[in-house]
């Protein structure tokens, strides 16, 4: 069987080589490129994203990232974001009074988490949504969580034949979506490449989806 490969979109975020590494361990062949070919015809992409929603939507678009997540999706290609990376798939983030537009993939916004302690950083379980291939053997583990914002609402409505979401919360001071799988796009708020053995299991269920 061929292994899988895996550009990592390398656009400026931060974390990129502890991404590389996971996927490694995950049995995907890792590239960090932007380049537009690998990109493209990498089997498939990830998206980090550290910091800011408006910082990270500066990084992806300075680099054309945001037609290159577009024109795999458009071709059924799959794209797995991840922290932010997850974020900028909505349609807008709310952050610190600014109103910055996301990708789109998905409808919704980004707003801060309504919780005593901001940000939530550490180790929290997640309840994974009816389908979820991802959460597959790890569905009671704990995931490693660092942000202040998150999509906190589910709107998409999807009809058959096409199949539903699986849609994953998790919950600090109010329920959050700790990820989503929807067709070629998947995305995590939790950073997986920090979650030990778990994240590592969660990775290798993805890249398995690759090959298939």
């Amino acid at each position: 069987m061929t292994t899988p490969t895996v550009a990592v979109l390398d656009y400026g975020s931060g974390n990129v080589h502890s991404a590389v590494k996971a996927l490694e361990a995950a049995g995907a062949e890792v590239r960090l490129t932007r380049d537009r070919r690998e990109v493209l015809e990498a089997d498939g992409l990830l998206v980090p994203g550290v910091g800011a929603f408006g910082a990270v939507m500066d990084q992806l678009t300075a680099i054309r990232g945001d037609e290159l997540i577009e024109r795999r999706l458009a071709g059924g290609r799959p794209v797995l974001g991840i922290c932010v990376g997850m974020q900028v798939m909505f349609e807008r983030g709310i952050e610190r009074g600014s109103d910055v537009p996301g990708l789109g993939e998905w409808p919704g916004d980004v707003t801060r988490l309504d919780a005593p302690v901001v940000p939530h950083m550490g180790w929290s379980t997640v309840r994974p949504g009816e389908g979820s291939r991802l959460f597959a053997g790890v569905e009671d583990e704990r995931f490693y969580f660092v942000h202040s914002y998150a999509a906190q609402a589910w709107t998409l409505e999807v009809s058959p034949p096409f199949p539903q979401p699986a849609v994953t919360w998790s919950m600090h001071g109010v329920p959050f979506l700790a990820a989503v799988e929807n067709g070629p796009l998947a995305a995590t708020q939790f950073h997986p490449e920090k979650s030990g053995e778990a994240g590592i299991r969660l990775l290798r269920n993805w890249v398995g989806q690759l090959a298939e």
